[in-house]
């Protein structure tokens, strides 16, 4: 898996610090990604959607460690370049 692009969109928010879009291979697109500032840093937030009983579940989340650290490193990276 390559991650060809990363998009991101910072907003002037509490916690939320930027969507961001990633492409997978030139072909598949994941959008809804979120920045966001918790107790122990910056995290990266999976697209989701909030179900009948309040919570949310996960559209689209990487299966294994490994995939989830290279997603991270490659938003974070666009992340501080956008906001430099």
């Amino acid at each position: 898996m390559v991650i060809t692009e990363v998009k991101v969109f910072p907003v002037n928010e509490d916690r939320l610090k930027a969507y961001v879009s990633i492409t997978i291979d030139n072909c598949f697109v994941i959008r809804e990604l979120k920045i966001i500032e918790g107790t122990g840093g910056l995290f990266v937030a999976m697209p989701s959607k909030k179900r009948k009983d309040g919570q949310f579940k996960d559209i689209a989340h990487p299966l294994n460690q490994e995939t989830r650290e290279h997603i991270e490193k490659m938003v974070f990276a666009a992340y501080e370049k956008e906001i430099t």
